[in-house]
């Protein structure tokens, strides 16, 4: 996927979510459409079937290479990861401007607890992983497209 696509999807995301104004969280029907549109990247990017992406939400995770870059992919998209790191701070900021409070609180306390999930794992899918499994265990209503 080029430099291109990646920023193309992110700043779309980011005027979807922000369309209201400033100080109103997205609706639930912009964050799917955000989910949407990196489901799509990713996907093209990481090849996982289908199957394997849609059995995420519910906890199942396999372990392939294709679907530990899509959740590399996605948590990139998202903010929740940079160059195979975990950046809780920046995903938690993310959280607090652009989902409604009942849902930001515990993605907040999940990626907090989680900021450590991939340490002392250098495959940057790995840590995506690593850190997509530990954030359904402490929040399974995470919202992951």
């Amino acid at each position: 996927m080029s430099w291109r696509s990646i920023m193309l999807v992110t700043v779309t995301s980011l005027v979807l979510l922000l369309v209201n104004s400033v100080e109103s969280y997205a609706s639930m029907e912009q964050l799917t459409k955000s989910g949407d549109m990196m489901r799509s990247v990713c996907m093209n990017k990481a090849k996982p079937s289908l199957e394997q992406v849609e059995g995420l939400p519910s906890g199942k995770f396999p372990e392939s290479k294709e679907i530990m870059c899509y959740a590399n992919c996605v948590l990139e998209l998202m903010q929740g990861m940079r160059r195979g790191k975990i950046v809780a701070d920046s995903a938690m900021k993310q959280a607090d401007l652009l989902i409604p409070p009942e849902y930001a609180e515990p993605t907040k306390r999940a990626f907090d607890t989680c900021r450590h999930a991939g340490d002392g794992v250098k495959n940057n899918c790995e840590v995506a992983y690593a850190l997509l499994k530990c954030l359904h265990k402490n929040n399974p209503k995470f919202f992951f497209p």
